[in-house]
C-alpha cells in the first residue's frame, strides 16, 4: 500500500486556533517557534478545517521596504484578493491599511517570518499596523496571525514598552519540536521499527517536521538496510539534496560577528565550560576572548541556540556551568556534515560519508543523554512512566570537565523520596564490568558531597539507558539491581 505524508500530533496547538478563530471577536496572535518546526503548516491545517472563512498569507521577504510591498503585491494577486485597495499598494502604510481592510470583511490575515519588521529598515511597519490594529480592537469580524521564528526578536515587537504593538496581542501560542508520541506516531505510520534508527534520526533532526517529511520525500525514512549513510546521501550530498543548505541558509545567515566560531567550538567539543571555550576561542587570534561573553549572552537569550547546562543543585552563577548547542539539527551540521558536505567536492562521495557516519556517532552520545532527559520527562509528565518526576532531569559533575564525579542523569520524587541515577549509553555492550564500577562508584561519591547529603534517607535507583537492551542483558544487569530501560520501553508507555 502507497503511503502518504500526513499530519501528526499538535492536537492542542489546533484546538487552541480554533478557539481563538471562534470566539466572536476580533484577534492577534502572535506564533513562535524554531524555523522548520512547522508554524505555517499548523495555521494551513487549522483554516482548513474552517472553509468558511476566507485567508490570505503573507512571508515578509529578507529585504527592504520596496521588496517587501512588492512580495505583498504579489502576494495579494497570486491568492486572487481582490479589493478596492489592493492595486494600490506602493508603502508600508499602505500595506496595514489593506490588511485592515481584510480584516473588516472577514478575512484572516497571516504575516510570516514577522520578525524581519524588527530590523531598522521595517521597523516603521509596526507603527502603521498599530494604528490599524487599534481600529479593529473590538469589533467582531476577522484576525491576524504573526509568525516569527527568533523569538527574543518577536518579543521586542510585541512586548517592549516602547515598540508600537505593545501590549496589541491578544493571544500567544509557542510551537514547540513534536513530543515523543508524535514521532512515535510517525515512525509506525512509515514502519520506522528500529531503535538504533529512532535514536539516528532524532540526533539529527530532533522533533522537527519539516526534517522527517524531506526523509518521506526523498523515499529513504523506511529502510531497514543502510539507513545511516543513504539518509546523509540524499538529504545532503547530492546536488539536489533538500538539507544541503539548511544551515547556512537559515541558522547561520542570521548571526553577525564571530558567532559562528562560538558555534564550531561547541559542537567539537561537545559540553565545554567557559574557561575551555575561552581558552579555545583565544586561539583563534588575540583579544578575541575579551568578546566571548557578550557572544555567549546574545546566543543563549536572544537566538536560544547554545544552553547553559548546571549540575543538580547549582545556582545560576556557579562555575560548574557547561554551554551546548541547543539544536540538534545545528550541532551535527557543524560537527560532521558541514565539513565533510565540502570534502565531498573534491574527493569520491564514499569517503565523506563514511567520515560524516563515525563523527556522527559522537554526536549521538550527547544527543541520546538528551533524548533520555526529554522521554522520561515526558512520561512523567503525561503520567504513564515508571518514575513520576517531581523537578526536572539534571545531570551531575563537580568538575567541569568531568574529571571526577560524573552522573548522567539524575531524577527525583520528592514526594515518594526516591532518586534515580541514569547511566545513558549509545550501545548496550558499553556497559560493562568496568563501567558498571565506575558508575557506582561515582554514586556512592556523590551522595557523600554537600549536594548528595540532600538524599540522605531517600530509596536509591540505578538505571541504566541504551536504544535497546537484549532480553539475556536485561536478566544479567537485573540480577545486579541495575534497571534496564531502553527506546522501546519508552514507546510502550507513551505510544503503545
Amino acid at each position: 500500500m502507497e503511503k502518504h505524508w500526513g499530519f501528526y500530533g499538535r492536537n492542542s496547538e489546533l484546538a487552541e486556533i480554533e478557539k481563538i478563530i471562534s470566539s466572536g471577536r476580533w484577534f492577534f496572535c502572535a506564533i513562535s517557534g524554531r524555523r522548520r518546526i512547522g508554524k505555517t503548516t499548523l495555521i494551513q491545517r487549522a483554516l482548513k478545517q474552517r472553509p468558511d472563512i476566507q485567508h490570505f498569507y503573507f512571508q515578509v521577504p529578507d529585504s527592504d521596504e520596496r521588496g517587501v510591498v512588492q512580495a505583498f503585491q504579489e502576494a495579494l494577486e497570486d491568492q486572487g484578493v481582490d479589493t478596492p485597495t489592493a492595486q494600490k499598494i506602493h508603502t508600508f502604510s499602505d500595506m496595514a491599511y489593506l490588511i485592515c481592510g481584510l480584516c473588516e470583511i472577514g478575512f484572516i490575515a497571516t504575516i510570516d517570518e514577522f520578525q524581519y519588521f524588527h530590523r531598522k529598515g521595517l521597523s516603521p511597519f509596526t507603527s502603521f499596523l498599530q494604528a490599524e490594529v487599534d481600529k479593529l480592537r473590538d469589533t467582531k469580524k476577522g484576525g491576524l496571525f504573526v509568525l516569527g521564528s527568533i523569538h527574543t526578536e518577536m518579543t521586542a515587537i510585541l512586548e517592549d514598552h516602547d515598540s508600537p504593538l505593545f501590549n496589541r496581542v491578544t493571544n500567544r501560542i509557542s510551537i514547540d519540536h513534536w513530543d515523543f508520541e508524535t514521532l512515535f506516531e510517525m515512525f509506525d505510520a512509515h514502519e520506522v521499527e528500529g531503535a538504533r534508527h529512532w535514536l539516528f534520526l532524532w540526533a539529527i533532526f530532533e522533533g522537527v517536521p519539516k526534517f522527517y517529511r524531506d526523509c518521506f520525500d526523498q523515499g529513504i525514512l523506511s529502510l531497514r538496510d543502510d539507513y545511516r549513510q543513504s539518509t546523509l546521501l540524499n538529504l545532503f550530498f547530492e546536488g539536489s539534496s533538500p538539507l544541503r543548505d539548511e544551515a547556512t541558509n537559515w541558522f547561520l545567515r542570521e548571526l553577525r560577528g564571530r558567532y559562528d566560531s562560538v558555534l564550531k567550538i561547541l559542537a567539537n567539543r561537545g559540553p565545554c565550560s567557559y574557561s575551555d571555550l575561552k581558552s579555545e576561542y583565544g586561539r583563534a587570534g588575540s583579544g578575541g576572548e575579551k568578546q566571548l561573553g557578550g557572544y555567549l549572552s546574545t546566543l543563549t537569550d536572544r537566538y536560544q541556540m547554545v544552553e547553559k547546562l548546571q549540575p543538580i543543585f547549582a545556582g545560576k552563577s556557579s562555575r560548574k556551568a557547561r554551554y551546548v548547542i541547543t539544536d540538534n539539527f545545528l550541532a551535527a551540521w557543524l560537527k560532521a556534515i558541514s565539513r565533510n558536505v565540502q570534502m565531498a567536492r573534491v574527493q569520491p562521495k564514499p569517503k565523506p560519508l563514511e567520515r560524516t557516519d563515525k563523527m556522527l556517532a559522537v554526536h549521538e552520545g550527547y544527543a541520546f543523554e538528551k533524548m533520555i532527559r526529554h522521554l522520561t520527562e515526558e512520561a512523567s509528565q503525561k503520567g504513564v512512566g515508571d518514575f513520576e518526576l517531581t523537578d526536572i532531569i539534571r545531570g551531575y559533575w563537580n568538575k567541569v570537565d568531568g574529571s571526577d564525579i560524573e552522573i548522567d542523569l539524575v531524577a527525583s520524587n520528592e514526594d515518594a523520596r526516591i532518586v534515580r541515577f541514569g547511566s545513558c549509553k549509545r550501545d548496550a555492550d558499553a556497559h560493562t564490568g568496568q563501567s558498571l564500577k565506575k558508575f557506582a562508584t561515582h554514586i556512592d561519591r556523590f551522595l557523600r558531597t554537600k549536594e548528595g547529603k540532600q538524599f540522605t534517607g531517600w530509596t536509591v535507583e540505578k538505571a541504566l539507558y541504551s536504544p535497546e537492551f537484549t532480553a539475556k542483558q536485561r536478566k544479567s544487569l537485573g540480577e545486579k539491581e541495575y534497571l534496564c530501560i531502553d527506546l522501546l520501553d519508552f514507546r510502550r508507555v507513551l505510544y503503545g
